[in-house]
């Protein structure tokens, strides 16, 4: 809880920024959670705390973090990332990857018994999601056949993923038979909301994990996305999580990133395919199957 001491009210303007706060909170966000937020930004973090620092009654930035650093459950600490990132995604955000994704599991996957994709930014759980339905309902692939685990560094944003319960405004851009086919209309006080079908959903695994501190705890995907995160690390952080990320592929398994990302400078041991879509080398495989 905040400070004891503290008259604030929440309709009171917060104090202001000073420089030693935020390189204080940049230097600790940029080695705890890969977030490179450079001088000239103390705008955009003043802006994005000072509802924290009013709501909880704090007197200083300082005090904030101090609470954030010293709060045993973590939870204040995820909420200030949250604060600092945007969780912007979309159901079919670049929808060239999920072609893509259509190909290969009728094509080059098409043998694998259990077809692993890892959506490693996973927010909300539009990509997850999508990636359901691309398999169940684009390349009519059994959903015992595939598997899907979805991470996010929030979990505020993983619970409203699990739901799996959306606007149909956020759902027009899925072909219409991807919405028949994997969602169930709500009626009623649901009326204008759609749900991920359940035998779908059971095929999503959802976790929270910060990719810049933990190691990989699982191999053999076949597909991992990432998209549109790296784009928050600086290029030392890169490096370090995309070697982790192409440490658990399979040979011959793919890395999709966001359009506006490239892994120029950072090495990788994955092969350029295409804009945002990069493949391990089948060096020393011995067969998908």
């Amino acid at each position: 809880m905040a400070s004891s001491n503290s008259t604030l009210q929440d309709s009171v303007a917060p104090p202001r920024l000073t420089r030693a706060e935020y390189d204080e909170i940049t230097q600790f966000a940029r080695s705890h959670f890969g977030l490179d937020l450079k001088a000239g930004k103390e705008e955009l973090v003043t802006a994005r705390l000072s509802k924290k620092v009013r709501q909880g009654h704090f007197r200083s930035f300082s005090d904030y973090f101090a609470h954030a650093q010293s709060d045993r459950t973590g939870q204040s600490l995820i909420e200030l990332v949250d604060a600092l990132t945007t969780n912007h995604t979309s159901f079919l955000r670049e929808a060239a990857h999920f072609e893509l994704l259509r190909k290969l599991a009728t094509t080059e996957f098409a043998s694998v018994p259990v077809l692993r994709i890892w959506s490693a930014a996973c927010s909300t759980g539009e990509e997850p999601y999508t990636i359901a339905s691309c398999l169940a309902a684009g390349a009519k692939r059994d959903p015992n056949r595939w598997e899907i685990r979805a991470t996010d560094i929030s979990t505020r944003v993983l619970e409203t993923a699990k739901k799996g319960v959306y606007s149909a405004s956020s759902l027009q851009s899925l072909p219409g038979g991807w919405l028949g086919a994997c969602f169930q209309r709500g009626h009623g006080a649901s009326d204008g909301l759609y749900r991920i079908r359940p035998e779908f959903a059971a095929r999503v695994r959802f976790a929270r994990l910060n990719l810049v501190e933990a190691g990989p705890t699982e191999t053999g995907w076949h597909i991992i996305f990432c998209r549109n995160v790296m784009i928050y690390f600086d290029k030392p952080t890169q490096q370090q999580v995309v070697q982790r990320l192409a440490s658990t592929l399979e040979p011959g398994g793919y890395l999709m990133i966001g359009h506006s990302e490239s892994l120029n400078g950072i090495t990788s041991g994955l092969e350029y395919v295409k804009p945002a879509t990069y493949r391990k080398s089948m060096a020393g495989a011995r067969g998908r199957n």
